[in-house]
């Protein structure tokens, strides 16, 4: 068969992404085919390419013999030797075959071959090439729609988009340029399906590591992202050199990193915040933008924390339809409730608090140093250290004189550790004390003022043996009831 195929090749190669050795193959195969359809079988069939493979030929490799049984696998001697003098019995003789003297159908058989194993390894190219890509970006071309799933040109392939993988936020035209995740890679009876989405939280994460290069170099890395797609993303960041700010970093100079980001996602609210493994601070960092003043952790065991805003920043916490704290549970795994300081303090939970905290710091004992108060800052702690100030209460037995003259202590310290104090610290007052309130002083000065001396009617009390005014003696008698 004394055919160029160079051209056919090349062009293959180029079209179909097919190597030069899966063409040749292919080609073998289909002379074969087309051979044992007209032949009957291919066993001593041998296909040959030349050098430069651009010629093929096919032989039938057939035994010299006295006396042929099987024209297809033997020859005669006499008729061996017309084709090579020096033939001799029991040697081998390969005949080449014209492909031109095949009947139709082995043509057409060879063609199918030719087709369907061209097509089988197209397939097996393309999805070991597209399932090395899952979770990785790709860029494509918005081709059509159809019941909501959109079909995008990748080039070698056609990737799909379904709907539930579609922002709420986005519309696309017929060639419009998409980014997308690769999701899913499989294989159909119709061909090769790659699977895309733009609400998956690893589309947000490899938008990160392409604008952010402290994310693609694991200098900073990302803890946790959690988001309801079209609306709004928490992302937990934190940082592996403690000169780089991981919110810094991913915000970058004036914003543009995180603009990049939101004008990928068409405009989606973006939050970053410092992942801390303090479930406080941590609680505290993911209900941004809201500013929380404190965080209280009601049951450790069940992951069940108390987060304390002022009036103003109460919606700003809970989200339009509770999106921002429905977020924030996802991303620390807590369910957090967000209170006022108003209606914290109509929760009574002062004490609850106290056992939580005291659980958490395996200690039931009262607290009784300022250091031990649940979220005191080190700062403040230190401060009183410093001027000699250990225990609460030594601080409680200050004068407001005294407490001014205490150095490196401010103002906003001294009320912050007055809060904590009353918040996680029962004062217990003397027992004497507690016996005689105001209310009781003023009951037992009426009872006294109920008396007057027989003589001369000055007021007198029980507890007079002798009237102040004309000296008379007193004694008083009390009936039963």
């Amino acid at each position: 068969m004394a055919t160029d195929m160079s051209d056919a090749i090349r062009q293959l190669i180029q079209d179909k992404g097919i190597s030069e050795e899966l063409i040749l193959k292919t080609v073998e195969n289909t002379l074969l085919a087309a051979y044992k359809r007209r032949f009957g079988n291919a066993d001593n069939a041998i296909v040959r390419f030349s050098d430069d493979n651009r010629t093929v030929s096919i032989y039938a490799q057939k035994k010299i013999v006295d006396g042929v049984y099987d024209p297809s696998a033997e020859i005669d001697l006499e008729e061996a030797r017309e084709l090579n003098p020096e033939a001799e019995l029991g040697d081998d003789l390969l005949i080449e075959v014209d492909p031109r003297d095949f009947d139709r159908i082995a043509v057409q058989s060879a063609k199918q071959t030719a087709h369907q194993t061209i097509r089988e390894i197209q397939k097996d190219s393309l999805y070991s090439e597209f399932k090395d890509k899952v979770g990785e970006i790709i860029i494509g071309y918005y081709q059509r729609e159809r019941n909501g799933t959109i079909y995008v040109d990748l080039g070698k392939v056609e990737g799909i988009l379904p709907k539930k993988y579609q922002s709420p936020r986005e519309l696309y035209h017929v060639n419009d340029r998409i980014k997308a995740l690769i999701t899913e890679v499989n294989k159909t009876p119709a061909g090769l399906q790659v699977v895309l989405s733009r609400t998956h939280t690893d589309f947000v994460r490899a938008i990160f590591e392409l604008e952010v290069p402290e994310i693609y170099d694991k200098t900073v890395e990302i803890h946790k992202i959690v988001r309801e797609a079209g609306y709004r993303t928490k992302l937990a960041v934190y940082s592996n050199r403690e000169d780089v700010d991981p919110v810094g970093a991913c915000v970058g100079l004036k914003g543009v990193r995180i603009q990049a980001v939101i004008r990928e996602l068409e405009g989606e609210k973006v939050d970053i915040l410092k992942y801390d493994p303090d479930s406080r601070r941590f609680i505290k960092n993911a209900l941004s933008p809201a500013e929380v003043r404190d965080v209280i952790i009601l049951d450790e065991g069940k992951h069940q924390a108390l987060a304390v805003v002022v009036e103003t920043q109460l919606s700003l916490a809970i989200g339009k339809q509770g999106l921002n704290v429905r977020l924030a549970n996802r991303l620390v795994d807590w369910n957090i409730d967000v209170k006022t300081d108003a209606q914290f303090e109509e929760m009574d939970i002062a004490s609850e608090s106290r056992r939580a905290v005291s659980e958490l710091f395996g200690d039931s004992e009262e607290i009784s140093r300022i250091a031990e108060l649940p979220g005191i800052a080190k700062e403040i702690a230190e401060g009183f250290m410093e001027n000699n100030i250990e225990f609460i209460e030594d601080f409680l037995a200050l004068s407001e004189e005294e407490i001014a003259t205490l150095k490196g202590i401010n103002a906003p310290q001294i009320d912050e550790l007055r809060r904590l104090i009353e918040e996680f610290v029962e004062i217990v007052e003397d027992e004497e004390a507690e016996a005689e309130t105001p209310e009781e002083k003023e009951d037992e000065e009426e009872e006294a003022e109920e008396y007057e001396c027989p003589e001369c009617g000055a007021k007198i009390t029980v507890d007079m043996a002798n009237c102040p005014n004309c000296g008379i003696g007193l004694s008083f008698e009390y009936e039963e009831e």
